[in-house]
């Protein structure tokens, strides 16, 4: 019964990594652990009938009763790298902010710092740091999803030259402004940073699911 249960536990994390509701995997659960206790009533090992590779086999008994899975999750990647970039981003601005104000209070600053280098400096630092939460984010959060570790992955790919790339149009919006502070053009700069990520995260873990359907996954026996 233990080894049932080993089984069954697995199965359900490989459904919910998957993205199938609860209550589909309720239902495979009940069903996979009939077809198990009947396979041991017959004297049958649970872990010859799976052929040990459980998550691949949950995922294709998911597969065959036609159970829908949301193996692609791109809202729930969005929202946690999102999240994660945003923390991150604020409380880099923060120390920014924090720094520029104990750096005026201690030291002479009457070198006069060119306007757009400051504003590179200011831009640029947020964007790095928003690479970097979002990236932990997934790696932590989203762990256990289908191709959560190749998706990080390529984010860290295609995080930075968006962050770059965005992080210059920003800059060249805001001298267009004068650099303004008004919050119209400051909500403004904001969306199109979101913006470009946001569609650089969609297309991260679409370029990951793309690889993982067409390459085959090597499996090492444990």
């Amino acid at each position: 019964m233990d080894n049932i249960d080993s089984v069954l536990a697995e199965a359900s994390r490989a459904w919910r990594a998957a993205g199938v509701a609860a209550p589909d995997r309720a239902r495979l659960a009940a069903d996979l652990r009939l077809d198990l206790e009947s396979a041991a009533a017959d004297g049958v090992d649970p872990a010859r009938l799976i052929e040990g590779d459980v998550a691949a086999f949950a995922r294709a008994l998911a597969d065959e009763a036609g159970v829908r899975s949301g193996a692609a999750q791109h809202s729930r990647f969005l929202v946690t790298s999102l999240l994660g970039g945003l923390v991150a981003g604020v409380a880099s601005s923060g120390l920014v902010i924090a720094v520029f104000a104990l750096c005026v209070r201690l030291f002479d600053l009457s070198v006069n710092i060119p306007v757009h280098v400051v504003a590179t400096v200011v831009y640029s630092l947020p964007a790095v740091a928003f690479v970097a939460g979002a990236v932990v984010a997934v790696r932590l959060r989203l762990r256990d999803v289908h191709r959560a570790a190749e998706t990080a992955r390529v984010m860290m790919l295609l995080l930075p030259l968006t962050a770059v790339v965005i992080t210059l149009v920003t800059v060249a919006f805001a001298r267009s402004t004068g650099y303004s502070v008004d919050p119209v053009v400051v909500l403004t700069e904001a969306a199109l940073v979101l913006a470009a990520l946001a569609a650089a995260i969609v297309a991260s873990r679409k370029i990951a699911l793309r690889a993982g359907a067409t390459r085959p996954e090597v499996r090492t026996a444990s």
